[in-house]
């Protein structure tokens, strides 16, 4: 597209009042930084300036053409055959192309960047057909995909799997044994194309886990987006039996074992990137329960400034891992974020001058430059055994996926004493807890002391869409409370960029426990932990709810979510 198109679309985007001035300058010039290949309304989305729609209806006026789109009920899709095989999944995925319709002259497809002519070029030639362009947003044209490669039909549509399935039903399964009759339902292509779909769209849906859960009238199928669990839509319960086969044949699980909790995991290709998926199951009353985490390696950005480390921050933490020695520790509860942040770490001082050695259960991600090892209880292969071979391999850092017993966290203090870097976690709720931990595990005080370099207590809040968030007022005496006097205070709303959710990701808050000198001493002197408490507080350390009405004030998060995740630092 030219520079005079692109100003034209700008021009368009101002007259509409869709962005600012200033914002398109900074789109055109962050663009210019880049590699050049993005379209400028694409950039300007990417930064939070513009919604989809915004742009596929400006798209639309300047090309003189329809914006279609599932909630206006103009996005139809014909489920044709030959439409998937003439156009295949992985070129529709690569190119953002749905098609939608074909005559024997023509094709009709929706396109979220509808001024790439390499594209409709391609099609053209390869078709032999003229292509007639709509204009669509990003999301509707993966849904479009996924409805029409993955699950051919409208997924809310569950009674269409179940009479596919029966009517496709072999009778051979007929004097099998239970196991190869299960094996045989799961191998059905509407149950294939069932899980498919509950799995890509956990993937567009940008979802943690998928939870599978079994009821006496039915079974519920949930995605945790930023935390939250959100219900879909879920089959009749006479696919749960197939689904969960299906789901324990992927991950290598026993299928005739349903007394036991299983695990396992699987891997898929999708647009040219990896997605793992690690299983769970556990029996209830009704039938297994599935929880599948999704493993998005491509999504993820381990650097410390992309989860919400303020530079204030940063500069503590930068200066704490870059020492030759010592234990630094990431605390929290389950799910708050302390692996990832511990992969940032890595990320930030692994280097081919060090030898970066981590035991992990499991070992979530594959982190460039450093050694990682499975723990494996089941033959003996414990994290402070792990630990006690790693120190016989000449280590320079050290990463432990958990502290959970004395011998782990004695092994942990023996390396850092002997001039290791030692990173790990623990189970507490604040930064000032990790010592009582230690202690109560068994840990000599003046141990403690002699090694600890700091703690870091850490929560995951929601952030804010920033296409939709809007100015809110509060009332003043939360304002008050909370010092927030002056800022400006924004709220959720809801749009199609984060699913009327009103949060789009999350973010970390964080609290940071720096032992220098004189908290070492009080450690040593087995002080209350009130008193190292308060000699923190002296020196300026920041809480957790500190942190979280910081990210208020920025307008990053709302206050609602600031002070629930912080209930307790209140």
């Amino acid at each position: 597209m030219s520079d005079m198109e692109r100003r034209k679309l700008g021009d368009m985007l101002l007259d509409a009042k869709l962005i600012t001035k200033e914002q398109l300058e900074e789109g055109l010039a962050l663009r210019g930084e880049g590699e050049g290949n993005d379209p400028i309304g694409e950039v300007l989305v990417n930064m939070g300036y513009l919604s989809e729609e915004g742009l596929a209806r400006t798209l639309s006026k300047q090309l003189n053409t329809k914006y279609l789109s599932f909630e206006a009920g103009t996005l139809v899709i014909e489920f044709n055959q030959n439409l998937r095989k003439i156009v295949s999944e992985e070129f529709a995925r690569k190119n953002k192309v749905l098609p939608l319709s074909k005559t024997s002259d023509t094709i009709s497809v929706a396109m979220w960047n509808p001024l790439d002519f390499t594209i409709i070029d391609n099609l053209r030639r390869m078709l032999g057909k003229d292509v007639v362009v709509y204009c669509s947003t990003k999301k509707d044209i993966l849904e479009g995909i996924r409805r029409l490669y993955v699950i051919q039909g409208p997924p809310t549509d569950a009674n269409s799997y179940v009479t596919s399935f029966q009517s496709d039903e072999k009778a051979s399964a007929a004097g099998r044994g239970e196991t190869e009759k299960l094996k045989l339902r799961a191998s059905e292509p509407p149950v294939i194309k069932l899980v498919n779909s509950i799995v890509h769209g956990a993937i567009e849906e940008l979802a943690s886990d998928i939870h599978i859960e079994p009821y006496e009238e039915g079974f519920d199928i949930r995605y945790r987006v930023d935390g939250l669990l959100y219900k879909i839509d879920a089959p009749p319960k006479d696919m749960y039996a197939p689904v969960v086969s299906r789901i324990k044949i992927m991950s290598r699980l026993d299928i005739a074992e349903n007394r036991l909790p299983q695990d396992g995991g699987f891997m898929i290709k999708l647009d040219n990137r990896s997605v793992d998926f690690r299983v769970s199951t556990i029996p209830t009353i009704y039938g297994e329960k599935i929880v599948i985490r999704v493993l998005d390696k491509e999504s993820m950005n381990f650097s410390l400034s992309s989860i919400g480390m303020s530079e204030e921050n940063y500069l503590k933490v930068s200066d704490a891992i870059r020492k030759s020695y010592g234990l630094i520790f990431l605390t929290g509860p389950t799910g708050s974020g302390k692996t990832t942040t511990l992969y940032c770490i890595l990320n930030e001082i692994k280097s081919p001058q060090k030898n970066v050695i981590t035991i992990e259960d499991p070992v979530e991600y594959r982190i460039a430059g450093a050694n990682q090892v499975q723990e494996l209880p089941a033959i003996g292969l414990t994290f402070a055994r792990g630990l006690r071979a790693f120190l016989r391999q000449d280590p320079d850092i050290i990463m432990v996926g958990e502290v959970r017993d004395f011998e782990t966290a004695e092994m942990c203090v023996r390396s850092a004493l002997i001039g290791r870097l030692v990173l790990s976690t623990l189970h507490t709720n604040d930064s000032v807890g990790a010592i009582t931990r230690l202690v109560d595990l068994g840990v000599e005080p003046f141990l403690v002391s002699s090694s600890l370099v700091m703690v870091i207590a850490q929560r995951l809040i929601r952030r804010l869409c920033p296409n939709c968030k809007e100015l809110i007022t509060v009332d003043k005496t939360i304002v008050e409370k909370h010092s927030l006097e002056g800022a400006k205070i924004y709220g959720p709303k809801g749009c199609d960029l984060c699913r009327n959710r009103g949060f789009v990701g999350r973010l970390a808050i964080f609290e940071i426990l720096i032992a220098d000198k004189e908290i070492r001493d009080l450690i040593e002197s087995k002080r209350d932990m009130a008193v190292i408490r308060e000699a923190l507080d002296k020196k300026g350390m920041k809480s957790l709810r500190y942190d979280a009405m910081d990210k208020v004030r920025q307008g990053l998060t709302s206050i609602d979510e600031a002070i629930l995740a912080t209930a307790e630092d209140a």
